[in-house]
C-alpha cells in the first residue's frame, strides 16, 4: 500500500519492529510513527464520540488530533507524534477527548 520515495529504497534496508494493533501483529520500518501502523493496516485510531464515525490519521504531523489511540494503556496518544517500538500494545480509542485527560465514553 507505501513505498518508500526514496529511489534506494531505504526503509527495506532498515530492521522492522513488530507492534499489536487491536490484537494483530503489525511490522514497521524502525523510527517509523505509531500511525504508519494504522495506515498499513487500514485500521481506524478512533471513533467518534460524537457522530459514532471511524476517524483515522490524517495530517502527520501533530495538528488534527484525528489519530488519537490507546498505546499501553495510556489514552490520547498522537499516533502521528510516537515512534513505534517492538511490543506496543494500541489500541483504537473510543469516544472523544475529556479534560481529564481520559477518553470519554
Amino acid at each position: 500500500m507505501f513505498r518508500s520515495l526514496r529511489e534506494d529504497d531505504a526503509d527495506s534496508h532498515r530492521p522492522g519492529v513488530t507492534l499489536s494493533v487491536d490484537g494483530e501483529s503489525c511490522t514497521v520500518p524502525a523510527g517509523a510513527p505509531v500511525a504508519s501502523a494504522l495506515l498499513q493496516r487500514g485500521s481506524a485510531s478512533r471513533i467518534s464520540g460524537v457522530s459514532g464515525s471511524l476517524r483515522a490519521p490524517y495530517c502527520m504531523m501533530g495538528v488534527c488530533f484525528e489519530c488519537l489511540v490507546e498505546i499501553d494503556g495510556v489514552p490520547n496518544r498522537q499516533a502521528c507524534m510516537v515512534v513505534a517500538e517492538a511490543g506496543m500494545v494500541v489500541r483504537c480509542q473510543v469516544g472523544h477527548r475529556s479534560a481529564g485527560g481520559g477518553a470519554a465514553r
